[in-house]
């Protein structure tokens, strides 16, 4: 499906919820868009390491770091991981490593910034509940639509004029 998010906040402007700016693209893919599955955690990316061993069915795997800049929850392996499982891509909120290698892969990833350290693991965080940071409420089974220009999220899957 193509698809720009300035598109369909125009033809649907009462049913989107729009990320507040502030997160980069790292990814080799620019546009992604999928069925949310979320993370909240803190420091620890013991529970993004889960899901990414996991088939990913085209969704995007929304991780609430707690906007921590202090340590990278997502790097190239695990990224590779969600390529390899069929994930269309990670919104993070909080920080990434290895952004060179991310970004040669297909796999849309937006993220606060980068971080060289890595996270602790100790299987601390929850799955699959409500996150909500940067202005929206993410909520597991509804939609992400990312771009080039932002981060919308939506009830229900959206279909764009003319596709």
């Amino acid at each position: 499906m193509q698809f720009k998010t300035a598109d369909l906040c125009d033809e649907y402007p009462d049913s989107l919820q729009v990320c507040d700016p502030g997160f980069s693209s790292f990814g080799g893919r620019a546009r992604f868009h999928g069925k949310i599955s979320t993370i909240k955690c803190f420091e620890d990316n013991s529970l993004v390491r889960e899901a990414v061993a996991e088939p990913g069915e085209g969704r995007v795997l929304v991780v609430d770091a707690g906007g921590s800049k202090r340590c990278a929850m997502l790097g190239d392996l695990l990224a590779a991981k969600a390529v390899e499982n069929g994930w269309a891509g990670v919104l993070m909120n909080g920080m990434i490593r290895d952004s060179a290698d991310i970004a040669r892969m297909d796999l849309g990833v937006k993220a606060l910034g980068t971080h060289p350290l890595k996270s602790v693991k100790k299987g601390v965080g929850e799955r699959d509940v409500e996150v909500r940071f940067s202005g929206v409420r993410f909520v597991p089974g509804a939609y992400l639509y990312a771009d080039e220009d932002g981060v919308i999220c939506s009830a229900c899957a959206l279909s764009p004029a003319g596709a």
